[in-house]
């Protein structure tokens, strides 16, 4: 077993006086890739949030490589070693994509060969035929591949996804999943949140199921594809 890369317990959140996270438990080790699945609105933004910092947990724990980060502001977590690619992408409009690649570039997680500009233009060519446009000058597929970039070029520990293939067309979708699937291979650990079922089961190694802010199922990949009414039950598919 490799070692937890995150580990989240009983953590609870909540925005003024509505409480949306009531005790979530979730653990990604090392090289994985996990989902986490539920309908619109049942807590899965919120529990990324949390994660991130924007979202203070009112209790719980959150461990990310050994250390405490709840309560820690955004910058430090990310200083740490967790890159977020957000639901909506927010790319800077201001910001040609080369800028935004050069600007976000680290090596957070001291590796030998690095994610540069350069490798992000080789793995999205769309890119580097665009490098010198505004942000805001590029398709929805285009902004959505620099918002990936962008966050691989701090090469973090643990990449978040937050429903990265929402609004795209579908070859634009492929194409993030196609990446998505390479990032795995190279032992990227992942935690991505989609809609797409189908490709998750075929992607990820586990699954976690909010409802109403709850946990109400985790496993493998196998187990939820084997479990259609799982997918009925909690999915809305």
């Amino acid at each position: 077993m490799s070692e937890a890369v995150l580990r989240i317990e009983g953590l609870e959140a909540a925005y003024g006086a509505s409480q949306i996270l009531f005790g979530i438990d979730l653990e990604i080790r090392a090289g994985e890739m996990v989902a986490l699945l539920g309908r619109n609105g049942m807590g899965k933004t919120t529990s990324v949030r949390s994660i991130m910092g924007l979202t203070p947990p009112k209790a719980g724990t959150i461990v990310f490589r050994g250390c405490p980060i709840a309560g820690m502001t955004p910058d430090r977590i990310a200083r740490l070693g967790i890159a977020l690619v957000p639901e909506g992408r927010q790319v800077f409009a201001s910001l040609s994509v080369h800028e935004h690649l050069v600007a976000f570039a680290a090596n957070r997680c001291g590796s030998a060969d690095p994610w540069t500009p350069r490798r992000v233009y080789e793995r999205f060519p769309h890119l580097a035929r665009r490098r010198d446009e505004y942000a805001d000058r590029l398709s929805g597929g285009e902004q959505q591949m620099l918002a990936i970039g962008r966050a691989l070029v701090t090469n973090p520990y643990l990449l978040i996804l937050d429903e990265a293939t929402e609004g795209l067309a579908p070859l634009m979708r492929e194409e993030i999943w196609r990446c998505l699937a390479r990032l795995r291979e190279a032992g990227q650990t992942i935690l991505v949140i989609d809609k797409y079922v189908e490709r998750l089961v075929r992607l990820a190694d586990r699954h976690s199921i909010l409802e109403r802010g709850r946990a109400v199922w985790s496993g493998s990949s196998a187990e939820l594809a084997a479990d259609r009414e799982l997918w009925h039950r909690y999915l809305g598919v």
